[in-house]
C-alpha cells in the first residue's frame, strides 16, 4: 500500500535517486547533470515549515517525493512557493503524481503560503494535466527559455493562489 507522509533525512537517497533519473532522461527539470549526495542534502536542509518535502513510499521504497521550494530569496516572495513532483518511473501514469501535487499544495496552504507556482516543460502534458486537476491555471508560457537534449524548450507557467 502507497503512504505520503513527510521527508526525513533517510529518505534523501531515495528522493535522489528519481531525482537524477529525471536529470537524464527527462525535461521534467532543466538540470543536465545529477545532483551529488552533499548538494542533495543542502537542498534538503534549505526547506522550512513553509517548504514540505513529501515522500511517496510503496513497500519500503521511495515511489515518488513532492517539495515546495521557495520562489525568491526577495523577502516580498516569501509566501509564493514553486511546487516539484517526481516520480519512479515505474510509478508513473497511475495517479501518484496528482496525489503528491494535491497533497503538497495543501501541505504548503495550512503553511500559510499564498500562492504556488509550478514550471512544467510544454511538452510534459501528463504534468500540466495533473496540475489542472489540482486547480492550477496556465498563466503564461515562456518561449524556448530552456536547452536540454538538444532542442529549445518551452515552459508553462502555471499557478494556484489561496
Amino acid at each position: 500500500c502507497m503512504l505520503i507522509r513527510p521527508a526525513t533525512l533517510q529518505d534523501q537517497p531515495g528522493i535522489l535517486e528519481i531525482y537524477n533519473e529525471s536529470v537524464l532522461h527527462s525535461t521534467a527539470t532543466f538540470d543536465t547533470d545529477p545532483r551529488t549526495p552533499e548538494k542533495q542534502l543542502e537542498w534538503f536542509n534549505r526547506h522550512k515549515a513553509n517548504h514540505p518535502v513529501l515522500v511517496a513510499e510503496y513497500d519500503g521504497k521511495i515511489a515518488g517525493w513532492a517539495s515546495l521550494s521557495p520562489w525568491s530569496d526577495r523577502c516580498a516572495y516569501d509566501s509564493t512557493v514553486e511546487v516539484s513532483v517526481y516520480l519512479a518511473p515505474e510509478q508513473r501514469g497511475k495517479g501518484l503524481g496528482f496525489q503528491l501535487l494535491q497533497q503538497v499544495t495543501e501541505a504548503g496552504r495550512k503553511a500559510g503560503n499564498h500562492t504556488v507556482i509550478s514550471r512544467i516543460s510544454s511538452d510534459n502534458l501528463a504534468s500540466i494535466r495533473i496540475h489542472e486537476k489540482a486547480g492550477y491555471s496556465t498563466v503564461g508560457t515562456m518561449k524556448e527559455v530552456g536547452f536540454k537534449f538538444g532542442r529549445f524548450l518551452d515552459v508553462v507557467m502555471m499557478q494556484i493562489v489561496f
